[in-house]
């Protein structure tokens, strides 16, 4: 087996696999062009100008049988994504036509390329840095709008930005401490040491202002983990389907129609639920059943959020006690069904089961209501969060570990500036800081960590 170098040219298919009108085959790296030319016919893609798209043959060399029609697109660097020369043959759509056209650059001097392949080397080559390369996947990812402009708005920088202010900050505060360590006759530590202190208050509090996005960037990246619970036959099913706008569980007048938890994702003015409708909890010998009920209950326990049903039409009973005291330390929304039948639970009979909360009346049949539950939603998870694309977002957990040690770091900057620690150990902890930031941007991030983070990618981005 060959052995693997960044200089290889490589190619992948990047389209889903599968039958469609088109496929892509992209290729990469400074043989591109002449591999792609190696095996087309009637065009020189050689002499063709950059950022061109060009009719052609794909053929076997060897053979000179044809293989598809194509068209090829032919960019050369620097101003591609990888900044290589790249080229991509638009093939027709389905597994053997694609498969076929790659097999044969593969034989003609391409390498297959690894997973994320492509955007390591964008990464590599510095046309993008990891904020922005984690952003490409959240683009692939999205299943909101709004989780797709926070994509888009990553992608063009605006974390990076803020993180290379940050350190651009750290970086003229530590060049001034080298003056003091230097030449201490021409600067005063008291001064040096009123500036680190100033400036490690500053950065933390604008770190503590990002960190504070974090569970919003998550939860559009992601998606909020939404429980139904509620006792048998309150219309659990009927609200997963009124959210999800489409009838993805079974609802019947018969109790315990559902039996196991049942996952589905919605969109919630903007946000993704992954919503779970789960089985009725309650007491029951029947071993099936009671499966369902403990799927239920750990499906209750992992939930970022809880929809906890009631039955208007029906007297609150103990079931119904019991599922509001499970539910009391979750953020919930109490939601009161079946409205569109004479009601006999009044939101007064619940004053001394639940604290502030406002119950919502709906009929999920009906589809009455369900703009209030939408609107909670927001409310409880987005209240205040800038809706502007422009705000820097963080997305992911890595980033958000990052940034809480470098907030650490800072603390203990304070600390160190308090118990009067000597200033070039004081200087560790702020450089510390620095390349912590640096991480999250890749400029100080280690092979390691570049390595795992595009064997995450799919195959041909």
């Amino acid at each position: 087996m060959a052995e693997i170098t960044e200089f290889d040219t490589i190619a992948a298919i990047s389209t889903p696999i599968g039958e469609g009108a088109i496929s892509i085959v992209r290729l990469s790296g400074d043989q591109a062009v002449a591999i792609a030319n190696k095996v087309t016919r009637n065009i020189d893609l050689t002499k063709v100008a950059s950022h061109t798209i060009n009719y052609a043959h794909v053929i076997d060399p060897q053979t000179q049988q044809d293989i598809d029609e194509v068209m090829v697109s032919v960019m050369l660097a620097p101003k591609t994504f990888t900044r290589e020369d790249i080229v991509e043959i638009n093939t027709h759509g389905g597994i053997m036509a694609t498969n076929s056209v790659l097999q044969t650059l593969l034989s003609n001097g391409a390498r297959l390329a690894e997973p994320g392949e492509f955007t390591k080397r964008a990464f590599l080559n510095g046309r993008i840095d990891l904020t922005q390369a984690e952003s490409v996947m959240d683009i692939i990812r999205a299943k909101t709008d709004k989780a797709r402009q926070q994509a888009l708005n990553q992608l063009d920088g605006s974390l990076a930005h803020l993180i290379r202010n940050l350190r651009q900050q750290i970086l003229e505060v530590l060049a001034q401490v080298e003056v003091n360590i230097d030449y201490p006759e021409y600067d005063t530590e008291q001064m040096t040491i009123n500036l680190l202190q100033e400036k490690a208050q500053q950065i933390s509090q604008k770190i503590t202002d990002l960190i504070k996005t974090a569970s919003e960037g998550q939860i559009l990246n992601h998606g909020l983990k939404t429980a139904i619970i509620g006792k048998p036959n309150v219309g659990k099913s009927s609200l997963l389907n009124a959210l999800s706008h489409q009838q993805r569980a079974i609802v019947t007048d018969v109790a315990g129609t559902t039996r196991d938890v049942i996952e589905q994702m919605a969109n919630i003015n903007g946000i993704p639920l992954q919503l779970v409708d789960t089985a009725g909890i309650h007491a029951t010998e029947d071993k099936v059943e009671q499966l369902g009920v403990d799927r239920s209950l750990q499906a209750l326990e992992n939930a970022d959020l809880v929809l906890m049903l009631l039955d208007g039409s029906r007297h609150l009973d103990d079931q119904d006690v019991k599922l509001l005291q499970l539910t009391q330390n979750k953020k919930r929304i109490i939601i009161i069904n079946k409205m569109d039948l004479p009601q006999v639970l009044s939101r007064q009979q619940l004053t001394g089961e639940i604290n502030k909360e406002q119950p919502i009346a709906i009929s999920a049949l009906g589809q009455q209501g369900i703009d209030q539950i939408e609107q909670q939603i927001e409310q409880l998870f987005f209240a205040g969060v800038p809706t502007n694309t422009n705000t820097a977002v963080v997305t992911n957990a890595r980033q958000l570990g990052l940034l809480n040690q470098a907030q650490q770091a800072l603390t203990d900057v304070q600390t160190g500036i308090q118990q009067q620690m000597p200033i070039d150990l004081v200087q560790i902890d702020m450089t510390n800081c620095w390349n912590l930031l640096g991480e999250i941007t890749g400029e100080s991030a280690p092979d390691e960590l570049i390595t795992e983070l595009f064997s995450q990618f799919c195959l041909g981005k």
